[in-house]
């Protein structure tokens, strides 16, 4: 598709493009005219605040990027839509995004995919400065990022030459905030938000008209959960997808901390830190990763289960795969994902010790000084986890620098990138397909279950294509507990099992601040989105199954 096929798919962009006084671009076409926008509106980020302003400003401007070779033109939008009530009609809340969408595109034909963080209580700051925008900031990782003055460079890995892409901050987190006399915590839920997203993205669809595009949902960690809920409430009210990327997974809450799941993963760790007890050292990560978990679910699980009995040749090898010595092992009661009394993980804090370093939870690759005053600071709290340490000084500069200078979108708010509030505050209660309760048990402990929740509308939608992108390094959601769960989940066709793949990298949680992780990723977004918009017998049952339920 070329840029001067049909008219623009944004109602900004046409409208943009009429403006007066603006100086004819080359080819004597008349260059848009920015409109930078100043929200004076207070956004609070606690559980009781709200907003009382219902409007749908937003700051535009325009742009070009070139990937692959080809230079593409795109429009910038950042501002809020307005969710309502479902019942009442009345406005529910400011929902606040940024936009790019490429010039001059047909509806049909160019793709919508819909970003958001997990947390829950992230804002999509990461993902969007990090994975597939036509900006990203540029970090040291696996190491430590040096303080300003930061980077932030073109992005030849940017998903926009396949799809438009939506950045979406859920309620308490970016200036997105209820409408009074809603608050914030209305939202604070798995189902609660999942409606909210769902509600955004068909505002976005109508406002935009782009109901007819072919859309996709990319979700990080609890994102994915997230992903889950909201791709069957879409399919619910009408709306089917085309794709879903699952990064980083977490779809069954009470396998989180299942050593079987996690030593994969710590393999992994020991690996790239050389503290292997094997020689010589294997040259061929995947094929490594496999002989583990193939040992995690077959001997190593056999040994949780008979522990305290102990088999010599079990925990010599468990020694050899993660490179901590047999004595604490048996110490640990061979659970290489237990944690200490103030939840740091053992394994983390113990593989490199002697060197006084501790391990990213969130990339395995990443250290941080483990000694001093330095192994008392809580890695829980706020961004003190080796992996967010190194890369929260660019985040949050370049975030400022690109909002303001370049999106030429301001505000008097501070811009809640994450928000422990809203974590504080969750309600995981969730009600799945069935009608039953996945998210607490009678004791109030969380168990919550989102895999059935994909099990079903990939059911119920067989064109649905799903990638589960996982890094090999990530101890926060590993990639071989993805792996379980979704080998586990209650889908038992076949053929639309085969409309699932899994694709590992050597990165962590954030897989895409690993360059060549993010290229091969992209690769692979790439090969999706043209086998789905390729495939024009799917996308036409796509549509008549979204006629069907909106009926």
């Amino acid at each position: 598709m070329t840029s001067t096929e049909s008219t623009s798919v944004s109602p900004q962009s046409s409208q943009n493009s009429q403006t007066s006084g603006t100086p004819p671009a080359a080819g004597g076409k008349r260059k848009p005219a920015d409109q930078p926008f100043f929200d004076p509106v207070a956004y609070g980020n606690g559980p009781d605040d709200s907003v009382t302003a219902t409007d749908e400003s937003a700051a535009i401007t325009h742009h070009s990027v070139t990937i692959d070779g080809k230079k593409i033109n795109y429009t910038a939008t950042v501002g809020h839509l307005v969710i309502v009530d479902p019942s009442s009609s009345e406005p529910a809340a400011r929902m606040f995004y940024v936009a790019f969408t490429q010039d001059n595109q047909k509806e049909e034909t160019r793709p919508l995919t819909f970003f958001y963080n997990g947390g829950p209580g992230s804002s999509a700051v990461f993902v969007l400065l990090g994975s597939f925008g036509p900006r990203r900031i540029k970090t040291s990782m696996p190491n430590f990022t040096p303080p300003a003055p930061y980077t932030i460079e073109d992005n030849p890995d940017s998903l926009l030459d396949r799809s438009d892409l939506i950045f979406i901050n859920p309620v308490g987190t970016g200036y997105s905030a209820a409408i009074a006399p809603k608050k914030n915590r209305d939202f604070w839920g798995v189902d609660q938000d999942a409606d909210s997203i769902a509600q955004f993205i068909k505002r976005f669809l109508t406002k935009n008209n782009r109901w007819n595009s072919p859309k996709y949902l990319f979700g990080e960690s609890y994102g994915t959960a997230r992903s889950c809920v909201v791709a069957y409430r879409l399919h619910e009210g009408g709306v089917d997808l085309n794709g879903i990327t699952l990064q980083s997974s977490i779809l069954d809450y009470t396998q989180a901390g299942n050593p079987v799941g996690a030593l994969p993963t710590a393999a992994a760790d020991a690996w790239y830190h050389k503290k292997l007890g094997i020689a010589p050292r294997p040259t061929d990560l995947g094929a490594f990763a496999e002989e583990v978990a193939q040992f995690a679910r077959t001997d190593y699980l056999a040994a949780l289960r008979k522990f305290p009995t102990t088999d010599s040749a079990t925990v010599e090898k468990l020694a050899e795969y993660t490179g901590i010595d047999k004595t604490t092992l048996l110490a640990w009661s061979l659970d290489v994902a237990s944690y200490d009394s103030r939840g740091n993980s053992l394994f983390l804090t113990t593989l490199l010790k002697p060197q006084g370093l501790v391990l990213g939870a969130y990339d395995g690759r990443v250290t941080a000084i483990g000694t001093g005053i330095a192994g008392k600071v809580d890695p829980n709290s706020g961004g003190n986890d080796p992996t967010m340490t190194a890369v929260s000084g660019v985040y949050t500069t370049m975030w400022n620098v690109y909002l303001n200078e370049q999106l030429k979108y301001t505000s008097n708010s501070a811009f809640t990138d994450l928000n422990d509030q809203a974590f504080q505050f969750w309600d995981f209660s969730h009600i799945d397909p069935t009608g039953a309760q996945k998210g607490v048990d009678d004791k109030g402990n969380v168990i919550l279950y989102t895999a059935g929740d994909l099990a079903a509308v990939m059911a119920l939608n067989p064109d649905l294509k799903v990638l589960s992108a996982n890094g090999f390094y990530d101890f926060v959601t590993p990639f071989y507990q993805t792996v379980l769960d979704l080998q586990q989940m209650p889908l038992l066709s076949q053929q639309v099992r085969q409309n699932l793949s899994a694709r590992f990298y050597p990165s962590g949680h954030m897989i895409y601040l690993d360059g060549g992780s993010r290229t091969a990723l992209k690769a692979d977004l790439a090969a999706m989105y043209d086998s789905a918009v390729a495939n024009t017998e799917a996308l036409s049952r796509i549509r008549a199954l979204q006629a069907r339920v909106a009926q």
